[in-house]
């Protein structure tokens, strides 16, 4: 996730390492990225082509590296986010982080993400309500078993939601390119 978060933060501009270091860290709930994270990915992005590296002359005369995404990097990088795996749909994370850049991706993208990670909330709703049904758990762990119907019945509502966002976009760009 790392990764798509800071091609993304790339993705309206170009940005100095730091800045890069605490929107990435804000995003991450973090103070900021640790410089062992950030750099290293910074390198390998730049020596994969997909970022570009620029010196530029710092407030205080100091050298600041300025960071901005290449053609080939705005490719990857909707590539990488349209990818969306089963192992993705489990991921509370990659789902949240894949919404959060739903501007860039196409509807049909868009739509089968939403379904993909609709899918696996419904089966583990299933799995939980199994569990209730048929385990005794003891009084805390029945807390926990709700406390988890109810983390998946608010996910699945605003998976809901998010199909209608995306229904109610869809009609304004349709009547917006038939006038």
């Amino acid at each position: 996730m790392n990764d798509l978060i800071v091609l993304a933060l790339l993705f309206d501009g170009p940005k100095h390492g730091y800045q890069l270091k605490r929107e990435a860290g804000f995003i991450l709930g973090q103070a900021e990225m640790h410089n062992n994270l950030i750099y290293p990915l910074l390198r390998r992005f730049t020596s994969q082509g997909w970022v570009r590296r620029k010196a530029m002359a710092g407030q205080r005369g100091q050298t600041r590296q300025q960071y901005s995404l290449t053609a080939n990097g705005r490719e990857q990088l909707l590539e990488r986010l349209a990818e969306y795996s089963d192992q993705d749909a489990r991921s509370a994370q990659a789902f949240a982080t894949r919404v959060g850049m739903f501007e860039l991706l196409s509807p049909e993208v868009r739509l089968a993400i939403l379904a993909k990670r609709e899918s696996h909330m419904q089966a583990r709703e299933k799995r939980l309500a199994t569990l209730k049904a048929n385990l005794d758990v003891g009084a805390y762990g029945a807390e926990v078993v709700r406390f988890f119907c109810e983390q998946a019945q608010a996910e699945l509502a605003w998976i809901a939601r998010l199909r209608r966002m995306q229904k109610h976009k869809a009609r304004i760009g349709s009547a917006t390119n038939s006038r």
